[in-house]
């Protein structure tokens, strides 16, 4: 189902998801076809979008949904780096679409998490996938990219592709 996307300033998105455990498994199912229908129709909508966060649609989880060349889903994911090397780039959000945020990302990081049949599982990320899934793993501590602007001339404003329908 196509759930609502929370827009910046929604309270709900400044809070801290918890862990997905055992009793939530029914859920599971549901929660991620909700989080690729959102996916699939944003991307219908405004020609992007490759992840959302859980916490985006009002599900208060630690749980991300990428789909790149295939479907990925992050259950309770932990994510580390492994040295200090960042660049700068511009991070934009389902969250707020048509804004650019000038943000501060690690080059790389690994993130150890469950698949969806709980299996314990690790990703080397490099590049805009270690930045991607840096950007959801903040929505499941409640911090939004707008948070993460390098200085206070950090927001740029884009021209949004939309179809008319």
């Amino acid at each position: 189902m196509i759930r609502e996307i929370l827009k910046l300033g929604n309270p709900h998105l400044y809070e801290l998801s918890e862990e997905i455990v055992d009793s939530d498994r029914d859920f599971l199912a549901e929660w991620v076809q909700d989080l690729h229908d959102t996916l699939m129709d944003y991307r219908k909508t405004y020609g992007a979008g490759r992840a959302v966060a859980a916490p985006q649609i009002g599900i208060k989880k630690r749980l991300i949904y990428m789909f790149t060349d295939q479907p990925y889903v992050f259950i309770n994911p932990v994510l580390t780096f492994p040295d200090d090397e960042t660049y700068v780039l511009l991070d934009d959000c389902m969250s707020f679409p048509g804004l650019m945020v000038k943000v501060e990302r690690y080059r790389r990081a690994e993130m150890e998490y469950l698949d969806q049949d709980f299996n314990p599982q690790k990703m080397f990320l490099e590049g805009d996938l270690s930045e991607l899934l840096q950007h959801e793993y903040d929505h499941l501590d409640g911090i939004l990219a707008t948070m993460r602007g390098i200085d206070n001339k950090s927001l740029y404003m884009q021209q949004m592709k939309r179809e008319l329908t």
